[in-house]
């Protein structure tokens, strides 16, 4: 009778560890994503926006396009346009091992409304109207030159990550 009774110490013992230790590592991701939903909530009120509702997207737009700022956000490519004027050039992962911010993107209809959102007091919203949506090389950077309109250009990655989605939308005039 001992011996059983040590072996159901044992388990007994054992199953609190388990317990404690699966407890642990669901509040250290529940930690991670309270506090990563909460980060894009600030970086989201301090920062432009860009949306597109009927994707369900809605992300802030860092400046730049280095690895940091692609982590969290959009990135904004230095030296394009500004908001509603010229070509404003944004980026942003489909992956799912960066930020999911673009993986829906494939499903941008032409005549599908775009957003940026400016962080003026007025929140002021510039409407894009989607005219275009190609693959491209990866090298092909023609696409953010100036085209002598008002446009946004939205650039991610294919699925494989071989090949570049580019979505053209022209300001709607208010």
């Amino acid at each position: 009778m001992g011996m059983k009774r040590k072996k159901n110490r044992l388990m007994f013992v054992v199953g609190v560890i388990m317990i404690a230790f699966g407890v642990a590592v669901l509040s250290f991701y529940g930690y991670r994503k309270i506090s990563r939903e909460l980060y894009l909530r600030k970086l989201l009120k301090e920062n432009i926006n860009f949306e597109i509702p009927l994707l369900d997207i809605k992300v802030p737009v860092l400046e730049g396009t280095d690895h940091k700022a692609l982590q969290v956000s959009a990135g904004h490519f230095e030296g394009t346009g500004a908001l509603g004027k010229g070509n404003y050039c944004i980026a942003g992962h489909n992956s799912t091992i960066y930020a999911e911010i673009f993986n829906d993107l494939d499903q941008i209809q032409i005549g599908d409304e775009m957003y940026l959102v400016d962080i003026d007091e007025n929140r002021t919203r510039y409407c894009y109207i989607v005219k275009e949506y190609n693959i491209v090389n990866h090298n092909q950077v023609e696409v953010l030159n100036d085209y002598g309109d008002n446009r946004l250009t939205v650039i991610s990655c294919t699925d494989d990550g071989t090949m570049r989605q580019v979505v053209v939308g022209v300001l709607k005039e208010t």
